[in-house]
Parts: C-alpha cells; sequence; structure tokens
C-alpha cells in the first residue's frame, strides 16, 4: 500500500495554485504505536510519596525536559496508574536516573501497581531525603531531579504534567558541566516491553562553514 498525503502551497496574489498531491513510494512498514518511532527514551523512576505516607516508584520514558526559566519538565501519567493518585495528592516527585546495572529492577517495578504492593519493600529500594520535596529520592541512582507540580493538561488517557524543577544532580563521577560521562555511567534507556538501550558512540557533527 501507499500513503498520500497534501502539501499546501500558500497563496499567491499573482496566481493562486492547487494543492499538489504527493503519492510517497511504497513498502513502508507500521509499527503498533506512533511512538515507538520515538523511542527508546531515557528513562526515569518517578518517587512520590502517597497518601499516608507511603513512598511509591514507577518508572517512566514520556519524560522530557520543557524550559529553562523556569526550570521545568513534563512528564505522561497514564490516569490508573497509582502514581496519578500519588502526585495529585503531594504534588511533588523525585526524578531517579538509572543506569544499565538497574534494568531488572526498573523493568520489574513497571509490572506491578503500588495500590497492590509495597514496591519499595518489594524491590529493596534504599531511600534517602530530597533537598527540595518531601518525596525520597532513590539512593543507588546515578542521577536525581527533584520537581513540584506547576500545571496538569489532560490529553486523552494521560494526564501531562509540567514540574518546576526545584534541584537537580548527579554522582561527581558520572557527570561533566555538560552532561553523562559515558565513559562512567550509562543512563538506560527503553525501547519497547523488556528491551532496553545503552547509549552507543559519541559522534561529533562537522563545524558549520562561516
Amino acid at each position: 500500500m501507499f500513503i498520500s498525503f497534501f502539501i499546501k502551497i500558500p497563496l499567491c496574489p499573482k496566481r493562486a495554485k492547487p494543492p499538489t498531491r504527493v503519492k510517497m513510494m511504497s513498502g513502508i512498514l507500521r509499527p503498533r504505536s506512533f511512538y515507538y518511532l520515538l523511542h527508546p527514551r531515557p528513562v526515569v523512576v518517578i518517587v512520590t510519596l502517597c497518601e499516608g505516607g507511603k513512598a511509591n516508584a514507577m518508572p517512566a520514558s514520556w519524560v522530557t525536559p520543557v524550559s529553562e526559566e523556569p526550570t521545568a519538565l513534563a512528564v505522561a501519567i497514564d490516569k490508573e496508574n497509582y502514581t496519578f493518585t500519588c502526585i495529585e495528592y503531594s504534588k511533588e516527585a523525585t526524578f531517579n536516573i538509572p543506569s544499565q546495572e538497574h534494568v531488572n529492577i526498573v523493568y520489574g517495578l513497571g509490572t506491578v501497581s503500588g495500590r497492590a504492593v509495597d514496591k519499595v519493600r518489594m524491590f529493596n529500594l534504599r531511600l534517602g531525603k530530597a533537598n527540595k520535596v518531601a518525596a525520597p529520592i532513590w539512593l543507588d541512582a546515578i542521577g536525581w531531579i527533584e520537581g513540584r507540580v506547576m500545571n496538569r493538561v489532560d490529553v486523552g488517557e494521560t494526564a501531562l504534567y509540567i514540574f518546576e524543577v526545584l534541584d537537580y544532580y548527579a554522582k561527581p563521577d558520572a557527570v561533566s558541566e555538560w552532561g553523562w560521562k559515558f565513559d562512567k555511567a550509562s543512563p538506560l534507556h527503553h525501547g519497547s516491553g523488556r528491551g532496553f538501550h545503552t547509549v552507543g558512540k559519541l559522534i561529533l557533527a562537522s563545524k558549520t562553514k562561516q
């Protein structure tokens, strides 16, 4: 089969042209969902403080920075997830960045619900005190971001939360001022299902000629 789409040509005062129909080549393949084309993505473990003082942890890869002034990130959370309930309760969270050594824990955290089990106890998560929020951090992560909810936008089955970044830090041997030292640490990326990835080789673009 082939896919067709339209390119809109702007109207010109002198001579108007109709839209031009363009046919794409055949032989394409669609993954099971559109977002697979945007994966693998960095995965974080979101730790929240829930009602009754219970801590919960959930892996998420639909996370992205959205602003530097103010410092902010966005994360999409399914409204059926226990983490959604906990964020609605506390309006805070920590975003804990795992390394490839944590792949089994990260995958396991995503297979059970915090409503049914105590994930902290089940996966022996070592938690510690955060600097700016009540939600704890996962001590075995290699990087941490602390945030407080600024806004929420409902999009279909998910809530897109905008978090103000209140603090961020990492293990000193894992980063430089420009980010991760990939010879020392490899932040985990999620592809699909049980499939995870690490960062590959560095590729430098050519300098732009002036």
